[in-house]
């Protein structure tokens, strides 16, 4: 698919929760969560729609409106809700995901996609992806290079392959060598030994989980890796807490990423975070925007967008379990 295709896919969050209701469906770009393509894709079967067929349903009282009233206005909003939702339909069921993943049964392979598709760009993004090797952090027998969230328990997934490198991407700058990362919701424990790695020896690393049994589960997955040293010599911690108070002991933290999708910016996030560090956090309930807030070196803070996702709520453990 050529760089200029209008084609669509949607972001899969690490607490993503399926099936996904097509009424909170949404949309954003295939660029694989960044803003310009370095590879074209082979084109996949296109789907033409009748647009005169899909909107019959909600057909304008006046043919002829000429579009200064408020009805009309409204009605085109209607027009175009009706279009995307049977887009968000056609692309659920053939863009799940970037690969399926059936004839990929390496790390290094996966990674090889990832470049492919321009998802991975950055030099250190592919080597600490490397070296830390995903199939550690996902539940045995469970295919661990497909390209899509995995079922770990408690109502929680670990992450797509994709979204791991975009976050770990948006967050380079703020994760060099002897710099301080904060991981909430750290799941299996994946991205906080990616950050461990990252940071090294001289920085620090923790990871905040309010299901006490990942949180177990997790430092077992790290022992296992190449970041188990780090482990050992306490540059890497897993804390069993309501990550949405962040983690103050170590604070201020020079890179943040949230794993779960909050209504509004945590403000114990916001104060813990260092001038001049990145906060990386889906925010939204129905519509949800990867947020990338940055911390000026005057306290003041520059927030954008980055792509549309689907994550389940940044919330207790009570309802974390209950599946609210």
């Amino acid at each position: 698919m050529h760089s200029t295709s209008h084609s669509l896919i949607i972001a899969w969050g690490c607490r993503y929760r399926a099936p996904i209701k097509l009424s909170s469906l949404y949309l954003t770009p295939l660029l694989l969560h960044h803003r310009r393509r370095t590879r074209e894709l082979s084109p996949p079967p296109v789907a033409v729609l009748n647009t005169s067929t899909i909107t019959s349903g909600c057909r304008l009282l006046n043919p002829h409106f000429t579009g200064n009233s408020l009805f009309s206005r409204m009605e085109i909003l209607m027009r175009g809700m009706v279009l995307l939702h049977l887009i968000s339909m056609l692309f659920y069921i053939s863009k799940q995901r970037i690969w399926t993943g059936s004839c990929i049964n390496k790390n290094n392979e996966m990674l090889d996609h990832l470049q492919r598709y321009g998802v991975i760009k950055s030099k250190k993004t592919a080597e600490v992806m490397k070296s830390i090797d995903r199939a550690l952090f996902v539940p045995e027998g469970t295919p661990p290079y497909v390209d899509s969230p995995v079922q770990i328990g408690y109502n929680v997934t670990i992450s797509a392959p994709h979204m791991h490198a975009t976050c770990l991407e948006l967050l380079e700058n703020n994760l060099k060598p002897g710099m301080h990362a904060l991981d909430v919701g750290s799941g299996t424990g994946y991205l906080t030994a990616c950050f461990a790695v990252m940071v090294g020896p001289q920085g620090r690393a923790v990871g905040v989980e309010h299901i006490p049994e990942l949180v177990d589960s997790s430092i077992v997955n790290i022992q296992r890796s190449a970041a188990a040293q780090l482990q050992k010599e306490g540059i890497l911690s897993l804390h069993a807490g309501d990550g949405r108070l962040g983690w103050p002991q170590f604070a201020p933290y020079d890179a943040i990423h949230v794993g779960a999708a909050a209504s509004e910016i945590p403000e114990a996030l916001i104060e813990q975070l260092k001038p001049g560090g990145r906060l990386v956090i889906p925010v939204g309930n129905v519509f949800q925007d990867l947020k990338v807030v940055d911390k000026n070196m005057d306290g003041s803070l520059s927030v954008r967008s980055e792509t549309s996702v689907r994550y389940v709520p940044l919330t207790s453990r009570e309802a974390q379990l209950r599946g609210d």
